[in-house]
């Protein structure tokens, strides 16, 4: 790991070709705002699409062939706030 830690309420690791793993202290909603429950105080979140469980992984990645990498790609995304 690079650079200073820091201390959040949530912490948002992606794994190469994989899910996004989320965990710390955190709240996950449907676009409507329904809360979904994780069961678990870390979670790996799909980022492929395929999974049967979304928002949640289920290894689908793996039978799809999915590739993504870990660092950033483009710029920063500009936020509204």
């Amino acid at each position: 790991m690079s650079g200073p830690v820091e201390e959040h309420g949530a912490t948002v690791i992606p794994y190469e070709d994989g899910p996004l793993l989320l965990r710390g202290d955190f709240t996950l909603r449907t676009p409507d705002g329904d809360v979904i429950e994780p069961g678990r105080g870390t979670v790996a979140l799909c980022r492929c699409g395929k999974s049967a469980i979304k928002p949640f992984c289920d290894g689908t990645h793996k039978a799809v062939g999915f590739r993504a990498g870990v660092g950033r790609d483009s710029a920063a995304p500009r936020g509204d706030a």
